[in-house]
This record gives structure tokens, C-alpha cells and sequence, in this order.
């Protein structure tokens, strides 16, 4: 097993890159390390790690999260098969499949080395245990959102206790599974205000929010067929004179389908239980978070601070700890300032939902940027491609005759321009805080928890198991609106969403505007049973002529052959595949 053991506090600390320069990697077994605080540490450190060197290292991840939705887009050669609903004939399912369950084996791996462990404190085992639950629930839970039934590997091969070949479990059999680890999770790790909880790890706190979660999940998921949900899409564009004109969202009421293998739930208890548990972090039972005002939220002295209860953690410029997806999701820098990469972003009718004054979009959004090919004469692009922002980037004639001029920061020379083509999207700023944008690989803390999707999840929850909006859900809500700048919603008065259904679809939209990139909206729409609906009212293909059309087969992603035919148990593949 290959161990960090030159930096075991690897999430978090400022040390760490100059640890891993100075002992790079060990082999190391259950013979080399010590049983001990350290030791226990050690395994599960080896665990974490590979969530970073083996499963973000690469190209599938975050896209296998992220690509499939209704308002992330990019080029075709950019945004590949995967993103135009072609899983089987890309890797990115086999790399999740493969790649999520090796983090099972760690994980298993550490458990069954911790265990025996006679020399640690026992508070020191429980957290190193409690922390392998954790990541191990974790992998359960991406994996069986995305597959359905799953075999489940509670030990390794080498412990001689299970059969590397198992059978896969029904769905709400792998849920249950997640919920015990969870739940052990939640008593065992170290609190984030715990002095001995180490910056940057799970902590109880994140396991009682992936916890919450999960009960929404499994919720949402098992609301019977025929409730009602409004997105705000459709067709992307039309054409005038015979240019291609983009057009602005509109609201469709979609039914939802009850989720294949969620039907053995209870709808109301879990959704009930899902706001309880975000209820308990809300109030810090176990340990103490809030919202970062917008402007810091995503600055290198927050990572793993506040809001940030859970996150990737990574090395600037380093091959193997380093990620590199943010070449396409924020672009590399040149020497002179001039972008490489920047072509995954989000479609034009998602920058729509916002108000104009929502931080999201006047400091969410690159408005300004030059692509390293248009150096030589002198040319930028800005985004968006309307009257507002042209006025802003070239200038315009005013009534009285008047030539005036661009407005900072586009008053610096270059002529801008922008387009209605795959070249012209949303990019976002949240990966852009990073230690060098000029490096290929760099030091992006992808978030996997945030406080504010707590506070969303419990005002999502609330609705749904008090049959309607609350004022208590409105004020999470709100929360998060208010710290964007955003309009606080009501629940009286013109526009008020002040019923279950305008209540819930204001709280979906909501997080499709909050975690745009952060790998959530493509299972909102699942969970919710609305997935294609969504996706086929686009009418075929986006703005940027990327496939959205999706038919049932899209609802679970194909097992890799590596499972398929090799696994004695399982000698089908998932409907459609």
C-alpha cells in the first residue's frame, strides 16, 4: 500500500508540500507501521490520500459528477462523449466504478489494521476508525446514486473473510449499510472544534452532514410519481434574420417518477430525519460552522475554515497530490496574463437565473479574459454577449453624439468581443483561488461539503416533511441568498413561493445557482425524478450544440466490463447497457 508517511497531516497543513518533497512516497505494510496514535493515523492518511492521487489525479473526476446536467456545457471535443450521455463509450463510469471501490479497499484496509491496535488511545482509534466509515460511506454513496445496486466489500481480499466476487445488494440494502457507517461516523471522529481534530479532515460534523444528505436522498428519491416540480430551461436558442439568438429561460412544471429501487422508503420519515440531522450541524451539535461572506468564501485562508466542512485537499504543482481539471473548469495562465484551457462552463440559461446584482454572477463569473491565440493581435473576449456588456467592453455612441469609451478594466486597450458560440460561457472564479494559476497541476480544494448545502438541505426538508414551507426553511433559504446578494424570497405577497411545490422548486433552483461546478445538479434531478423531463425539454442539443437528449437508460451509468462477465454474481449489465 502506498503511504504519504512524510506528511501524515497531508489535508490541511501549510507543511505538507515541502514533507512531500523531502520523503516523497514509502511502501508500507501493517509490519512498518507502529501501533499507535500515529500509526492508526497512518492507515487511514493512506486512504484519504488516494482520494486525491488516484480518483481527482485524473480526467474522470469531478467530470463524471459534474458533465451530465441541464446547465453545464462546453465544446464537443472539450466536453466529450460523456457529457453528451455517451457513458459506455467513454471511461469516465469504469474510472468511478473502479476508482471508488479501491477507496473501499483502503478503507477496509485500515479498519482491519486499526481494529487490533492495543497501543492507541482509544479516543485516537475511534476518530481514525470513525474517519474510515466515513470515506468509505462516502464511495457507497457516489457509487450507488450512480449505479444502483452494488455489491458491497466489507473487507479486504487478503483478510480471508469475504470473496473478492460478490453479488450485487438492492439499493436500499447499500443505503442502509452507508447509514450504519454514518452513524458510527458521527460518535467516533473528532469534532471540529476539537483540539486534537486535525485541519482539513472529516470530521463528526461532516459525517452528520453527509448524513443528512443521504436521509434526503433516499427521500426525495421515494416521493411517489405525479408530485410537481418547476425548473426554468427549454429551448436554448432561435434564429433571427439567420443568427443564431439566444433566448431566456422559461418556468415548465415537470412530473416527477419515483426512482427506481427508493420505492421500500418512507418518503415523509426520511425527510423528516434529513432535516432533523441538518438541523443538529445548524445548531453545532457537532461542532461549529457558518456561511463566509461571498467575497472570502473562496480564498486559500477559508479552505477547511467554517463553511468548508469537507473538501479535496491537494498540492500545488505536485504530479501526484496536484489536480489538473482546472485547466478547463478556470484555464492556466501564460506568462503574460493570457489564458490556456477554459472550456468547460455553464450554459447561458443559467447565468439567466440570477438577479444582476447576485455576487454569483458580477463575481462568479469571468466578464473579461484573453485567450493566449488572440495575444498577437491584441484581442479579449467578455461574457455575457448582451447590450450591457458590450457597452461595457467596446463603448458606445450616447445620445448627444458622444464617443464613450470602455469602462475598467476593459479600458486597457485590447479590442473585445464576444460571441453566441462554445467559445463564450459562464466560467466561473471559484477554482481560480488557487497557490499558481500558471501550473497545470495546482492546489483546487474541490468542495464535497459545504454549510451552505446544509442549510439548503434542511430548508428543503422542512418543506417536504411539514407538507409546506415553514419560516424556519425560509430563513435557511435565505441565508444563503442574503450572502449573495440576492432578493430574500417571501411567502406572501406577488411571487411569494409560498406552497410545497413553488417552495421546493425555489430551493432546487436555488442549488442549481449555489453549487454550480461542485457536482451536485445532475443528482438533484435524479433524486427528484425529474432528470428527463429536464434534460429532453432542451429540445435535442444546448446553445453550444451539445447533446442534452437523455432516455431511460441514462438514469444509472454501466457497470465497466471489468465487473460485468468477470463478477460470477452479476452477468448483466444496467437497463440499456
Amino acid at each position: 500500500m502506498l503511504l504519504s508517511l512524510g506528511c501524515i497531516a497531508l489535508f490541511g497543513l501549510t507543511a505538507c508540500a515541502d514533507a512531500l518533497d523531502e520523503k516523497s512516497f514509502s511502501f508500507a505494510d501493517e509490519t512498518t507501521i507502529s501501533d499507535s496514535n500515529e500509526g492508526a493515523q497512518q492507515w487511514v492518511t493512506g486512504a484519504y490520500s488516494a482520494l486525491t492521487y488516484e480518483v481527482f489525479r485524473w480526467d474522470a473526476f469531478p467530470h463524471v459528477l459534474d458533465f451530465d446536467c441541464d446547465y453545464m456545457s462546453g465544446p464537443d471535443w472539450a466536453f466529450g462523449k460523456f457529457g453528451s450521455g455517451n457513458f459506455q463509450d467513454d471511461d469516465h463510469a469504469q474510472q468511478m466504478w473502479e476508482k471508488l471501490y479501491n477507496i473501499i479497499h483502503r478503507c477496509n484496509l485500515a479498519i482491519e489494521n486499526i481494529e487490533p491496535m492495543k497501543n492507541a488511545s482509544v479516543v485516537a482509534k475511534n476518530n481514525a476508525l470513525g474517519e474510515a466509515y466515513f470515506l468509505k460511506s462516502y464511495a457507497y454513496f457516489l457509487l450507488v446514486r450512480a449505479f444502483g445496486d452494488l455489491p458491497i466489500r466489507d473487507y479486504t481480499i487478503n483478510s480471508g473473510l469475504q470473496d473478492l466476487q460478490q453479488p450485487r445488494q438492492s439499493v436500499d440494502s447499500v443505503y442502509h449499510y452507508i447509514i450504519g457507517m454514518l452513524q458510527k461516523g458521527e460518535t467516533m471522529m473528532y469534532k471540529n472544534t476539537d483540539k486534537d481534530f486535525v485541519l482539513g479532515h472529516a470530521s463528526a460534523g461532516a459525517a452528520a452532514s453527509l448524513l443528512a444528505k443521504v436521509y434526503l436522498t433516499m427521500a426525495s428519491g421515494a416521493v411517489p410519481t405525479g408530485e410537481k416540480v418547476i425548473v426554468r430551461g427549454g429551448k436554448p436558442y432561435q434564429y433571427v434574420n439567420g443568427e443564431r439568438v439566444y433566448t431566456s429561460p422559461v418556468a415548465i412544471e415537470h412530473t416527477k417518477t419515483q426512482l427506481a429501487g427508493y420505492e421500500k422508503f418512507d418518503s415523509k420519515a426520511y425527510f423528516t430525519l434529513a432535516r432533523d440531522k441538518a438541523k443538529e450541524v445548524i445548531d453545532g451539535k457537532y461542532g461549529t460552522y457558518d456561511l463566509l461572506p461571498y467575497d472570502v468564501l473562496w480564498e486559500k485562508s477559508n479552505r477547511n475554515k467554517v463553511e468548508h466542512i469537507w473538501s479535496l485537499q491537494t498540492v500545488s504543482g505536485d504530479e501526484i497530490y496536484g489536480v489538473s481539471f482546472g485547466e478547463g473548469y478556470a484555464g492556466l495562465l501564460g506568462t503574460a496574463g493570457e489564458v490556456y484551457g477554459l472550456h468547460h462552463g455553464m450554459r447561458d440559461h443559467w447565468y439567466k437565473l440570477f438577479e444582476p446584482q447576485d455576487y454569483r454572477i458580477t463575481k462568479g463569473v469571468m466578464h473579461r479574459w484573453q485567450r493566449y491565440h488572440a495575444v498577437e493581435y491584441r484581442g479579449g473576449s467578455y461574457y455575457p454577449n448582451n447590450e450591457e456588456w458590450k457597452r461595457k467592453a467596446q463603448g458606445y455612441t450616447d445620445e448627444n453624439g458622444q464617443k464613450v469609451g470602455p469602462v475598467a478594466p476593459f479600458n486597457d486597450g485590447l479590442s473585445y468581443e464576444s460571441k453566441n458560440d462554445n467559445t463564450y460561457m459562464a466560467y466561473l472564479t471559484k477554482y481560480t483561488y488557487v497557490t499558481d494559476r500558471t501550473k497545470k497541476r495546482t492546489d483546487i480544494h474541490y468542495p464535497f461539503l459545504r454549510f451552505a448545502d446544509v442549510l439548503l438541505m434542511y430548508a428543503e426538508a422542512a418543506n417536504e416533511a411539514n407538507g409546506g414551507p415553514t419560516q424556519e426553511a425560509l430563513d435557511a433559504l435565505n441565508k444563503v441568498r442574503v450572502r449573495s446578494n440576492a432578493t430574500p424570497k417571501s411567502l406572501t405577497g406577488a411571487g411569494g413561493i409560498n406552497n410545497q411545490e413553488l417552495f421546493r422548486s425555489a430551493v432546487l433552483e436555488e442549488r442549481a445557482m449555489e453549487f454550480a461546478e461542485e457536482g451536485d445538479r445532475r443528482w438533484d434531478l435524479i433524486r427528484w425524478g425529474i432528470y428527463l423531463p429536464v434534460m429532453n425539454a432542451i429540445g435535442g442539443a444546448d446553445e453550444v450544440d451539445i447533446v442534452k437528449s437523455r432516455s431511460e437508460k441514462h438514469l444509472l451509468f454501466p457497470l465497466p466490463g471489468s465487473e460485468v462477465g468477470v463478477n460470477k454474481y452479476i452477468q448483466k449489465n444496467n437497463p440499456g447497457w
